[in-house]
């Protein structure tokens, strides 16, 4: 598993980020994924222009944004656990991550009006991974009591970019079928074959840190 990343230079992340600006255009917003860069590192994201940023844990969460409440919009994109959404809900502006019945009995206990959610759907079927499964997606969204307003998958990972374009596209054509607005697909990798597919949010580590 990777370590903390340590000595983020606010040029190159600035540099990084501009280009990736460049490329998606106005349609699609840059995330940082955030899991492995420490609390005191963050202010270098702030001060290189990243304005989005999405943590995979809660206690992270809590901590950076304790300290950085202002500097970012926070989402959050790591397993939602349904005994910690009571206390993720004021903390982020969009989960990514909705896909089990505990956590929508959670949701329906907890969450406001303006709740707003993604759904995370496993559309290559990988056994043991998170997300339901595309045939369940229609029953899911209307047992959900928050907004649902996009989709977000995690692909099998691969080398190859292109090796990610048929579960993007299929992921799309869902989020069309049921009205959906936002796609959450795409990661360092494989980002620009997501846009291309109609990503809607790239959420990026390594592009933009190395």
């Amino acid at each position: 598993m990777p370590g903390l990343i340590h000595g983020l230079e606010a040029g190159r992340v600035a540099a990084n980020l501009e280009r990736v600006r460049e490329r998606v255009g106005e349609g699609v917003e840059v995330l940082a994924a955030t899991k492995y860069v420490p609390v005191e590192e963050m202010g270098v994201l702030a001060e290189a222009g990243v304005a989005l940023v999405g943590e995979n844990r809660l206690a992270d969460l809590e901590a950076k944004r304790a300290r950085w409440a202002g500097a970012f919009e926070w989402d959050f994109i790591g397993n939602l656990q349904s005994r910690k959404v009571k206390r993720l809900l004021p903390l982020c502006r969009l989960i990514h991550s909705l896909a089990s019945e505990s956590a929508i009995e959670q949701l329906r206990r907890h969450a406001s009006n303006d709740t707003e959610v993604l759904i995370e759907v496993n559309v290559a079927g990988e056994p043991g991974k998170g997300g339901i499964a595309p045939a369940d997606l229609g029953d899911f969204i209307s047992r959900t009591p928050a907004r649902v307003v996009g989709l977000m998958t995690m692909p099998p990972f691969s080398e190859r970019p292109e090796a990610s374009r048929p579960h993007f596209a299929r992921l799309a054509k869902l989020a069309a079928e049921h009205g959906l607005p936002r796609l959450s697909m795409g990661t360092s990798q494989d980002w620009e074959v997501a846009v291309e597919e109609g990503a809607t949010i790239i959420r990026l580590g390594t592009a933009l840190y190395a």
